[in-house]
């Protein structure tokens, strides 16, 4: 089983975990895709970044491919005419880079595992019109796709401090939620 490169004092990640965390993030994704195509139909970049992240779930090598499709969707997140256009494109993004996560013992990288799920939350919320419980229940959602591999990995990083985004503290609960699985 192929092992990402460690460096000092941080821990190892093999391809299964990252196409386990790929999984997870392109789960996400998916679900919203479908709003920023309403929105946006001409624009397929946020898909590219999906098919590529699925590729990489279904054991094709890392590539150039995940990385440039997630620097184009991030790009179609900032071009995007709404809130919600522009959350779905990111997370589109987020799932073609989840194949590069990095084993680095830095809060940071949990973003890169739990942010597009809290995307989706978000994006339930504001569909909702501001209704928590839209955000609740995806969360809920999400946590329910959660594999024991995929809380393995979540544990292995320093718990991020919640920031002060909509999308932060939706990720905070998540965060929380999935570290006190047993």
């Amino acid at each position: 089983m192929a092992c990402v490169p460690r460096a000092s004092g941080d821990f190892e990640l093999t391809m299964d975990e990252l196409r386990t965390v790929a999984r997870f993030v392109a789960e996400s994704a998916a679900q919203v895709l479908p709003l920023f195509e309403d929105i946006h139909p001409d624009d397929p970049r946020p898909r590219a970044a999906i098919d590529a992240a699925w590729e990489f779930v279904n054991g094709a090598n890392r590539s150039r491919r995940q990385r440039v499709t997630s620097l184009d969707a991030h790009r179609a997140a900032r071009d995007s005419a709404t809130e919600v256009a522009k959350l779905a494109a990111r997370c589109a993004g987020d799932a073609a880079s989840a194949a590069y996560l990095h084993p680095l013992a830095q809060a940071g990288q949990v973003g890169h595992i739990l942010r597009a799920a809290a995307s989706v939350a978000h994006i339930a919320e504001l569909e909702a019109g501001g209704d928590t419980r839209a955000s609740s229940a995806a969360i809920e959602e999400a946590r329910g796709r959660a594999t024991p591999t995929l809380i393995d990995v979540l544990r292995r990083y320093p718990t991020p401090a919640p920031g002060r985004s909509r999308d932060s503290q939706l990720m905070a609960r998540l965060d929380a939620l999935l570290r006190a699985s047993r």
